[in-house]
């Protein structure tokens, strides 16, 4: 009876009233405190040095680790959402800053087959064409590929030389920029700091075999961060088509689906970056249409293809089948 008396009043419910009232609490006790700190303060430093004593003699470390981790910060932004601190694009922002140490560049990028690109070859008309069909603000000028950059014109420039009357030419080097380039290999964090050191706005993405696998922007890494903040509602890669499906891009970064569909982590996903890498990695070929993969609870499915190109996927919340008693499934 003592001890539960003890529990009650002297711990828990002194406690909860601290927590409720940190401030007042506080101010009210900090006097009663301070006296009893100086009036006892020869018994603890009597009993500090003889714990240091006997922690040195058993050669316990007295040097404690108050590193912070990732994990640390994750529970903290977790608890602050739980807690309604951090709105929830706020706490899905924070989670992205995080995460540019370890998402390649080439989630982020524009892939090469939707890029816009000059030809040496091309004539003035084949270059306003392209130019109205797609208004960029920077076009790559290539030589019989897109493989074979030479670089980059600014629109600005090709509307003062229509404006002026002037002939287009883009073998003009006066005209055609050279083109920044990045390896494959970099991260997020790596690429916003080539931006700002070399004050550019956007580069070409290159493999290993000098194969342009994209372009990437400015705009691109502060969507990838910021996320909805700045995507446009007709720019949205995952459309919730009601409670229990969505209609998910292939190019869509696997960090935004597991993000999305509260997924802890898809399987080997070092070997892929958007959900279509990994509907090719778990079907081990090609994908088609109609072939689907199942995995935390959701089913992904294939509804799109586009010259071998994973285009669209449906993703459908799983339901849980009721268990039927062993009485009823011999009646069945």
């Amino acid at each position: 009876m003592v001890t539960s008396l003890f529990i009650l009043l002297a711990d828990l419910i002194p406690k909860r009233i601290a927590m409720i009232m940190p401030e007042r609490i506080a101010t009210t006790f900090v006097v009663p405190i301070m006296f009893c700190i100086t009036i006892l303060k020869p018994f603890v430093w009597f009993f500090n040095m003889l714990a240091n004593f006997i922690i040195k003699v058993l050669r316990i470390p007295t040097v404690r680790n108050d590193a912070i981790t990732s994990e640390d910060i994750y529970a903290i932004m977790d608890a602050g959402a739980a807690a309604g601190v951090l709105h929830q694009g706020e706490h899905e922002m924070m989670e992205s800053v995080f995460e540019m140490q370890t998402v390649c560049i080439t989630s982020a990028m524009t892939p090469r087959e939707n890029l816009v690109y000059f030809l040496l070859t091309d004539s003035d008309e084949d270059v306003k064409r392209k130019v109205a069909e797609t208004p960029h603000t920077k076009f790559l000028v290539c030589d019989e590929n897109l493989d074979n950059i030479k670089g980059y014109i600014d629109a600005k420039q090709l509307l003062i030389r229509v404006i002026n009357g002037e002939e287009i030419s883009l073998t003009d080097m006066t005209l055609v920029r050279a083109c920044p380039i990045l390896p494959d290999t970099l991260n997020l964090s790596e690429s916003m700091e080539y931006f700002k050191n070399n004050r550019a706005d956007f580069a070409v993405v290159m493999n290993e075999y000098a194969l342009v696998l994209g372009i990437v922007t400015v705009d691109d890494l502060q969507s990838a961060v910021m996320g909805a903040w700045v995507i446009h509602e007709s720019e949205e890669q995952i459309i919730a088509r009601d409670e229990d499906s969505w209609l998910v891009d292939g190019v869509t970064p696997i960090t935004d689906v597991m993000r999305a569909f509260d997924i802890d982590e898809f399987p080997h996903n070092q070997n892929y970056e958007t959900i279509a890498g990994f509907m090719m990695f778990m079907l081990r070929k090609i994908p088609k249409r109609c072939d689907f993969v199942k995995f935390a609870g959701y089913k992904f499915e294939v509804v799109d293809i586009d010259a071998y190109k994973v285009d669209q996927l449906l993703v459908t919340k799983l339901k849980e089948k009721p268990l039927i008693p062993v009485e009823q499934q011999l009646e069945q």
